[in-house]
């Protein structure tokens, strides 16, 4: 992690009332995938990490039992509750966690996170991919900066001074070390891309 965990926090409280509008067509064809490869039923717990102002949790709650939410930038989270409470969504709760550490123990059947994990080095990369196999989830679904081939530095979509994404491949070997299987790998943008992790299935690649 090029920042601590405290800089990148404060950053992210600093943006939290204009992070909605300010994204790209490609993060917002990430997060759709997203919500569409997570797929929770009606007797679902998901845990979404780095959930952000809720775009992933607040679209899964009305077909999931319950989602939960974790972040480290509390002034995103509570774009987040605020959100959920406009729409009257009460299955729903948010509260500080990190990928090596949500800081939550209960059971959970799918795990969620878009445009968050990037900001981890690839080692800590690896051991948020192991935190998250430990937890048991039948479904991984990560949406991020994630690099197909060599970036183009003319279309970056990180900041290189705050960022640290990983290949496809990088992600690939650490899903597999962690005894997950990859069922599809989904490229949105040579570098965006989203992958879903589940185990003993075959990977379906799409681009």
């Amino acid at each position: 992690m090029k920042k601590s965990i405290e800089d990148h926090a404060a950053r992210f409280d600093e943006v939290a009332g204009e992070y909605d509008e300010d994204q790209s067509d490609e993060y917002r064809a990430c997060a759709n995938l997203v919500i569409e490869r997570a797929d929770p039923d009606d007797s679902d717990t998901v845990l979404d990490l780095g959930t952000g102002t809720g775009a992933i949790a607040l679209a899964l709650a009305p077909d999931a039992d319950r989602v939960v939410g974790r972040d480290i930038s509390e002034g995103m989270m509570e774009e987040a509750k605020r959100k959920a409470d406009e729409r009257g969504l009460e299955n729903l709760e948010f509260d500080y966690g990190r990928f090596r550490d949500p800081e939550y123990d209960g059971e959970v059947d799918v795990i969620t996170s878009n445009f968050a994990m990037h900001h981890l080095s690839d080692e800590e990369k690896r051991e948020a991919i192991e935190t998250i196999a430990d937890l048991e989830p039948r479904r991984f679904v990560l949406g991020d900066v994630m690099f197909f081939g060599e970036p183009d530095p003319e279309e970056p979509f990180y900041s290189p001074e705050v960022d640290d994404p990983a290949t496809v491949g990088t992600l690939a070997d650490a899903f597999t070390d962690a005894g997950f299987s990859l069922t599809a790998v989904e490229r949105v943008h040579d570098q965006v891309g989203v992958l879903v992790a589940e185990r003993g299935r075959v990977t379906d690649e799409r681009e």
